[in-house]
């Protein structure tokens, strides 16, 4: 039997609700009544919501009323990130800067207080314990350097687990990333999709036995399937998704053992799912842009936010009997697409779906006109690469109706990088 997420337990007494008497009913009306909270500590000290929120009912009767509230995005950060914050800047432990991918050339900032960096250790603690147990070892291939990073709270959540994070930071070589990984007795790791893919792929995985792993996390990036097969594959332990953004301070949901969809920190975080052009609300199984407000943060509230991600909410229960609601896997960044015709797109994700299953593919990088796709492929077998490569794209949908020239060019060997992949546009 697949057991119950860590999550439900755990928010049912963030909310103040004996776990076996925990109802949707409940978690809703603790929602409300935090979203009303939050609306009123944004009116006294942002005065950022106080112009957004002005000529607005001064509260919530109820979660649908929230849609009258307008949308805060990413450009609105970018251009007065200290009107956001709620807290003295005295009060502000953490800044995490985001260089732009947008138009403005502005990065956008995000404040954390202490409390704030708290709820993500909690919810590290909680959502790792799903496959962490007391004494286990896990390698941490994210940023670990500066308190209070990613790597670094992660760390000190799994010492609350009784387990412990080998701080090791972002790949930069292979070989001795396996040589930690051993000489550590690790069994677990946590890192970027391509960054672990490469930990099985490159050609010094060769030179390594298989290591003794439990549970890979992946996290940061979209996940393609076929990464989750190889990893698997290789090292015969079990694959699970972490979505989480900056924005959300790190963390946002997990998959539990049933791997049926993303549990979300439902005490902390308020989901919805619009349609990315209208911005009404779409129903469960239909997909949309994923918009967040944040229920218990105090540095930087934010009320509505648009991430960008497109995903759903999906219809009937968990594997893992839980009442809490699950997100489907990102399928992509509404942002990311480029248009091939007026009516068909092509993201990072069909690319990752064409590509990553091709034995030696490591990474690739891709820039698109409606008259050229070009992709330079990172790979370390890459005899008949290319023609199996260019057969894979031919599949997709956008590329069958647009037929754009199809260029593959192939770099043996390298590291993957650290940031987020994203798919170029180019001039036509």
């Amino acid at each position: 039997m697949t057991p119950l997420t860590p999550l439900q337990p755990w928010i049912a007494r963030k909310i103040g609700c004996p776990p076996e008497a925990l109802t949707r009913t409940a978690i809703e009306a603790y929602q409300l009544d935090r979203l009303q909270e939050t609306l009123r500590l944004c009116r006294a000290r942002s005065s950022f919501y106080r112009q957004k929120l002005a000529g607005l009912p001064a509260g919530l009767t109820s979660l649908a009323d929230l849609r009258a509230i307008p949308f805060t995005t990413a450009d609105d950060v970018r251009e007065r990130p200290l009107s956001f914050i709620c807290v003295s800047q005295g009060d502000i432990e953490r800044v995490i800067t985001l260089e732009s991918s947008g138009t403005s050339g502005l990065p956008k900032r995000f404040y954390f207080s202490v409390a704030d960096q708290e709820l993500t250790r909690d919810f590290f603690r909680v959502g790792m314990s799903t496959f962490t147990a007391p004494g286990d070892r896990v390698l941490i291939l994210l940023p670990c350097t500066r308190p209070g990073s990613v790597g670094d709270l992660l760390a000190q959540a799994l010492t609350r687990l009784g387990a412990t994070g080998i701080r090791h930071g972002l790949l930069t070589d292979v070989a001795q990333t396996l040589a930690v990984l051993h000489a550590e007795r690790a069994t677990g790791v946590v890192g970027i999709p391509v960054q672990v893919l490469a930990l099985v792929r490159a050609a010094a995985a060769r030179q390594f036995p298989r290591p003794r792993l439990k549970s890979v996390l992946l996290t940061t990036d979209h996940v393609p399937d076929a990464i989750v097969q190889a990893v698997e594959e290789a090292w015969g332990c079990t694959v699970y998704n972490h979505y989480g953004m900056t924005e959300m301070g790190l963390g946002g949901g997990v998959e539990c053992a049933a791997r049926q969809g993303y549990h979300v920190r439902e005490a902390d975080l308020f989901l919805e799912i619009v349609n990315p052009v209208t911005g009404e609300p779409v129903p469960d199984g239909e997909l949309g842009e994923i918009v967040f407000s944040t229920l218990t943060r105090e540095g930087m509230p934010l009320i509505r936010y648009r991430t960008g991600d497109v995903s759903r909410f999906l219809p009937g229960g968990c594997g893992c009997g839980t009442l809490l609601r699950r997100l489907e896997k990102v399928r992509f960044r509404w942002p990311g697409r480029v248009a091939l015709t007026p009516t068909h797109f092509l993201t990072m994700a069909d690319l990752d779906d064409a590509l990553f299953p091709l034995a030696g593919v490591l990474d690739f990088a891709a820039a698109v006109s409606p008259q050229e796709l070009r992709v330079r492929l990172q790979a370390e077998e890459v005899a008949g690469l290319a023609g199996a490569a260019r057969q894979a794209l031919a599949t997709l949908p956008a590329v069958q109706v647009a037929r754009p020239g199809v260029v593959v060019e192939i770099q043996q060997g390298g590291s993957p990088p650290a940031g987020k992949r994203k798919l170029t546009r180019t001039p036509s």
